[in-house]
């Protein structure tokens, strides 16, 4: 067993999209093109609007926040709830009082308790 660190000190700054105030730390990587990230954005951190490179599942562990689709419409969201994007899917993500994420992105990702 390894211990995995991922709190927001060893976090890297987030530059793409126009984001702001959000970080993340790499959690792991697999076969077949997967990529894990704890994602943290701080109160007022966006990550900007862009097409999902890959299926993406975005979920909330701590604090709260919003994510948007295609037509901007923020749903808010809560530690405990998550949000799935499709490859190629026009979205955007943030928060008012700030958040930690798991994010979790493979090339074709069908996730079975969506909703």
């Amino acid at each position: 067993m390894r211990i995995v660190e991922f709190q927001r000190e060893t976090a890297q700054p987030i530059t793409l999209f126009d984001s702001s105030g959000a970080f993340s730390v790499r959690l792991g990587d697999g076969s077949g093109e997967a990529h894990i990230h704890c994602v943290h954005v701080e109160p007022g951190g966006c990550i900007g609007a862009h097409c999902a490179g890959f299926g993406q599942l975005f979920l909330v562990v701590a604090g709260s926040g919003w994510a948007a689709g295609a037509d901007g419409a923020r749903v808010a969201l809560r530690a405990g709830q998550g949000a799935f994007f499709e490859r190629g899917e026009l979205h955007s993500k943030g928060s008012d009082e700030g958040m930690t994420v798991i994010m979790v992105q493979v090339g074709e990702l069908l996730p079975v308790a969506v909703r």
